[in-house]
């Protein structure tokens, strides 16, 4: 059985390095099922939905354990080769190989033999290959259909095997899921799933010569497995819904795991998205009982969505509304969130000065770059931009404060990153605390009279998300209860009270109150509204 290539130091060095940065730049990335991943040695294609650009690519090498493959060969577009960029270098150095694309070469044919056949000696030599079948990474909320690229190497692969009794090749394919892809310390969904074993006596389909139906099956098979993983939407409108109905049925923010909540996500956005003929096609293309429930359907998601919509405009959460305060004790909270929100903020002071100089370079960088094309075609690299940018700009400032204090250099050069880490945990919390103060501040500024009505078309659509979930969905009837007892101690899962008191003081990890929290001063809940 072959062994795989070995590790070559330049892919050790950049999965450790970039490790590091995605721990920096996202607050939590959750991997399930690494168990499931072939074992070095083991000819393996892995697949995953791409919405992120290069930045997928660094969530795969370092979501895949180096105990369970040697590495990850890679594969990015041609153009980002050649080029005295830092971005190609790392590219080139971690055995990377290129793919030319029609639409970089003026829609023109591209032959790309070459690299095929260097992707299917690997496979031979027992290597895992990182393919992204979608073509391209664009920001969209759907997952395009996938090309039948990865089926027709699994059926060559097979073909030119096909005398060898004992050889297997499998596909991986894997759903990766962002809360907020471009935004500091938000969370990250890594899902693997069973793979797909093919060998040349069980799939003789696929030994040339081939059918190409069957080449569209195992296509279709892969397009089933990632888009179960993750919130595959037709608009951002529909994901901002679904992420509201989830809210409204299990409000339990970080007590469920982050897996859970977005399975749980992507199936009210499923179910919302079912009339969507509705929209394109007018009501009068279904009758009956189907119709009917089709358009109960819509009326909740455009009820969800204007509620969802007075929320923003009012600056305040609907768990605030769920759960209505006294106003004493609002002011009680305004006191005690302002106070320590200035507390931390005070604190962080010398660690901000050498976070200053990385927050400026990744925000000119980054408000430079956005100008260069449509959100489509741009905002999927905002995250590459800001972590390439952030790792020189941040090494940049490690390095220029050893310089400057050689004396005790090798003490600065640990007291540095410890400094920069400390600030970046008090200035999540600082945020955090004055996010809720100016939410406390609206919510006393839109007055009782308001907040009642709020209340009232709150209930109304918690009743129907709740009948939609449990009479339609399936889902359980206590959802507190079901989800608070699945699992076990997921990262950056908090299971009860006193655990969450605990964890709020952790240096590893912030105790976020739910998913969708980013290091911003507002709630993140809209997209970008341009037409994709």
């Amino acid at each position: 059985m072959p062994q795989g290539t070995s590790t070559p130091w330049s892919y050790i060095l950049v999965r450790l390095l970039f490790k590091f940065v995605l721990k920096i730049f996202y607050g939590t990335i959750v991997v399930e099922n690494a168990e499931l991943i072939p074992k070095s040695g083991e000819p393996c294609i892995v697949c995953a939905n791409h919405s992120n650009s290069l930045t997928d690519a660094l969530v795969l090498v370092t979501a895949i354990p180096s105990r369970a493959r040697n590495m990850l060969r890679l594969t990015a577009k041609s153009t980002q080769f050649g080029r005295r960029t830092f971005t190609s270098w790392l590219i080139e150095s971690a055995g990377t190989v290129p793919i030319k694309r029609r639409k970089d070469f003026n829609d023109e044919d591209v032959d790309n033999s070459e690299t095929m056949e260097e992707l299917m000696k690997a496979l031979e030599l027992g290597d895992a290959i990182c393919l992204f079948p979608e073509g391209m990474s664009r920001y969209h909320p759907t997952i395009a259909p996938l090309k039948t690229g990865v089926a027709r190497i699994v059926s060559d692969v097979l073909t030119r095997n096909q005398d060898k009794s004992d050889f297997s090749i499998s596909i991986l394919t894997c759903s990766i899921t962002y809360m907020h892809r471009q935004h500091f310390r938000s969370d990250v969904l890594v899902t693997f799933h069973r793979s797909i074993k093919f060998t040349p006596k069980d799939n003789p389909e696929l030994v040339a010569p081939v059918d190409f139906n069957h080449i569209r099956e195992v296509t279709a098979r892969m397009q089933e497995l990632i888009s179960s993983g993750t919130i595959d939407a037709p608009s951002w409108d529909l994901v901002r819904s679904a992420k509201l109905a989830s809210r409204m049925y299990a409000p339990l923010g970080t007590r469920m795991s982050l897996g859970d909540h977005v399975r749980l996500t992507r199936t009210f956005a499923e179910a919302l998205k079912a009339p969507e003929h509705l929209h394109e096609h007018g009501a009068g293309t279904a009758t009956g009982e189907g119709a009917r429930e089709d358009l109960k359907i819509q009326s909740l998601r455009r009820d969800l969505k204007n509620y969802q919509d007075r929320l923003v405009r009012l600056g305040i959460k609907d768990d605030r509304i769920r759960r209505p305060l006294t106003k004493r004790t609002i002011l009680l909270r305004m006191c005690i969130r302002l106070s320590w929100s200035l507390v931390l903020f005070i604190i962080s002071i010398p660690g901000l000065l050498l976070w200053i100089p990385v927050f400026l370079t990744t925000f000119y960088a980054v408000h430079n770059f956005k100008k260069s094309g449509p959100i489509w075609d741009t905002w999927d690299e905002i995250a590459q931009y800001k972590l390439v940018y952030g790792l020189f700009s941040g090494g940049f400032v490690w390095l220029t404060s050893v310089l400057l204090t050689l004396p005790v250099a090798p003490f600065t050069a640990v007291v540095v990153p410890l400094l920069m880490w400390m600030t970046l945990r008090w200035l999540e919390d600082a945020i955090s605390a004055f996010r809720a103060f100016t939410a406390l501040t609206h919510l006393l500024r839109v007055g009782e009279a308001v907040a009642g009505e709020m209340r009232d078309v709150r209930e109304d659509l918690y009743t129907r998300v709740k009948d939609l979930a449990v009479g339609t969905l399936g889902l359980p009837q206590d959802p507190e209860k079901h989800f608070m007892e699945r699992g076990g101690r997921e990262k950056g899962r908090v299971r009860g009270r006193l655990e969450s008191g605990t964890k709020y003081f952790s240096v590893r990890r912030r105790r976020k109150r739910d998913w969708n929290e980013t290091l911003r001063l507002y709630d993140k809940v809209d997209y970008p509204e341009e037409a994709l």
